[in-house]
């Protein structure tokens, strides 16, 4: 009969741990990647890329422009005049290279290592042309 009443304790203590714990994976990032597919960012087709800050990076592919916002500060991105999108390697593996905002996804330069992504949303082309006014380093794709 004692046995019951310590597991009382027990599970009290388990329960209130249980929004604590909760609370901390609100810190883990929340991937939302762009979909429709075909709406994601093509690497392949990046011809003019800006660097806004430490965390933010808008890149234009052909008509359509994108905001990446990376997950962490990438102090060292664009130096060289060159980036590096590279997709997830699920996305490599199937044959289309889009990078969408999903895990996996990174942005690199010349003595940056790579930068994780954290979303990536299409702009238009007042928003593009405001954020890179404002950039610190800019680039084109050969």
């Amino acid at each position: 009969m004692k046995t019951p009443a310590l597991l009382l304790p027990a599970a009290f203590l388990a329960a209130s741990a249980l929004p604590t714990m909760a609370a901390g994976q609100d810190k883990t990032p929340a991937y939302t990647p762009l979909r429709p597919v075909s709406e994601c960012l093509r690497p392949d087709r990046v011809n003019e890329w800006y660097v806004i800050d430490t965390t933010t990076v808008i890149a234009r592919a052909g008509p359509d422009r994108y905001v990446i916002k990376l997950q962490a500060k990438c102090p060292q991105l664009g130096i060289g005049q060159s980036l590096r999108f590279r997709p997830n390697r699920a996305n490599q593996a199937a044959g289309m290279g889009a990078m969408c905002g999903e895990a996996g996804e990174t942005v690199a330069s010349r003595d940056q290592p790579p930068c994780a992504v954290q979303s990536i949303a299409k702009i238009d082309k007042a928003q593009f042309d405001a954020l890179g006014s404002k950039s610190k380093k800019h680039g084109t794709q050969p």
